[in-house]
């Protein structure tokens, strides 16, 4: 029958076939402590006996558990732990965050790993405590779940910074497994693809640390002409020119008419800004493509191949290597005829272009002239079998980082198809 609930899970573990419960909230969990409403100031990292969890840190720091060993918790500054001892926090405990200046509001962590610490729950929270044992991390997952949390959506009041009454919180609808094993099971998998994920996510935060540090000392620093860093074999220093020197000819950008739909029905890829991603100087996928005419009938310009092209305006400072002929907006100014090795003339250009972004100046849109640009100083290497070893070494660490990265995007994918299926 339309409309009527399910009574289980889509994808399910092999030996449960029981009918999930059905209750409210407050039916399952009772809300037995008191928090706080201590701000930030009154909080510290240094020093103190209890901790106290600020919905701050719920919305934007935690994860769906709590894990206290390895959370980063605050102490109360002069917290006297007599007048807090009757709200202390137990494992299994779930912090809700009642409010938010968007619809997180209700993201809910689960309370694991306490032994001796004590710990209350701060501003803006509301504590629910399971009133018989549950599996751990069951509750964690579900209640962050769009299963659950949608059901939030229509009970949040305020405009500016949106809330939730612990009132309209007892009354949601919550479903769960009877059977403590099957708990204990949809518990530990998805404790296990989160570990995964953030296995993943620790990979690519230090990939991206290497490639910073290799940025730093592989290029010379401004008024040096030797790396701190350099591969064997080449001893020469190396030499001062300007960006105008790595390309025999430039290529600027423009609109076709948009008022003019068939100068949009061609096969030349034109760019623009959002097609560009930052860090990421490989992957173009163009989602405009123009005609000859358009081109003709323009001021955008058709770029050959294996040229650089780099923003100049919104989204100054993201630059790409095409590997073929396309054109661009008005925001871009390209290079062509590299008379560096290319690779190495793109993360040499982007490392200068790091180091520039902070003295671009611009009214509304921050930005950067051609003739700015081609004047802009920047040091290479005399041999281009340098140049290649030093392009060839980053593309290899982009192209790690960016495989980190889409196992991320993968895992992620993957969490929220199983949080909407395991779940009803």
């Amino acid at each position: 029958m339309k409309g009527e609930r399910k009574t289980a899970p889509v994808i399910r573990f092999k030996g449960f076939s029981d009918a999930w419960e059905q209750r409210e909230l407050m039916s399952v969990f009772e809300f037995p402590v008191s928090t706080n409403s201590l701000s930030r100031s009154q909080l510290n990292y240094d020093n103190g006996e209890i901790k106290s969890v600020h919905y701050g840190d719920i919305l934007v720091n935690y994860d769906s558990i709590l894990e206290i060993a390895k959370d980063r918790i605050p102490f109360i500054t002069n917290g006297v732990i007599d007048k807090y001892k009757p709200n202390l926090l137990e494992n299994g405990d779930l912090i809700f965050a009642d409010a938010a200046e968007d619809e997180t509001v209700g993201k809910a962590v689960e309370v694991d790993g306490k032994i001796n610490e004590y710990i209350v729950a701060g501003l803006h929270t509301i504590v629910a405590r399971p009133r018989r044992k549950m599996a751990k991390f069951f509750w964690g997952y579900y209640i962050n779940s769009s299963i659950y949390h949608n059901q939030l959506l229509r009970l949040m009041q305020g405009t500016k910074v949106a809330s939730i009454s612990k009132s309209n919180l007892q009354k949601t609808c919550i479903a769960y497994p009877d059977n403590f094993a099957e708990q204990q099971k949809l518990g530990n998998f998805f404790k296990q693809l989160d570990d995964t994920i953030a296995l993943h996510q620790r990979k690519l935060e230090a990939l991206k640390l290497m490639k910073k540090g290799f940025l730093q000392q592989i290029f010379p620093k401004k008024g040096e002409k030797v790396p701190r860093l350099r591969f064997a074999d080449f001893p020469d220093e190396w030499e001062q020119c300007i960006v105008s020197d790595f390309t025999d000819k430039t290529y600027g950008g423009g609109t076709p008419k948009t008022n003019i739909p068939e100068y949009w029905t061609g096969e030349i890829p034109w760019i623009q800004s959002s097609d560009l991603i930052k860090d990421d100087f490989f992957n173009v996928a163009p989602k405009k493509h123009i005609t000859e005419d358009a081109i003709r009938n323009s001021s955008t310009k058709l770029v050959p191949s294996n040229s650089i092209t780099v923003v100049t305006r919104v989204g100054v400072g993201k630059l790409a290597f095409m590997p073929f002929e396309y054109a661009t907006s008005q925001d871009f100014l390209s290079l062509s005829n590299l008379k560096v090795s290319l690779i190495f003339g793109v993360y040499s250009l982007y490392n200068m272009l790091q180091k520039e972004l902070n003295n671009i100046q611009g009214t509304s849109i921050k930005g950067i002239t051609k003739s700015d640009l081609l004047e802009k100083s920047i040091t290479i290497p005399v041999e281009v079998e340098e140049q290649k070893k030093i392009g060839f070494l980053f593309k290899q660490l982009d192209d790690i980082i960016l495989f980190h990265k889409n196992k991320l995007n993968q895992f992620q994918a993957l969490k929220k198809a199983y949080l909407q299926n395991m779940f009803i």
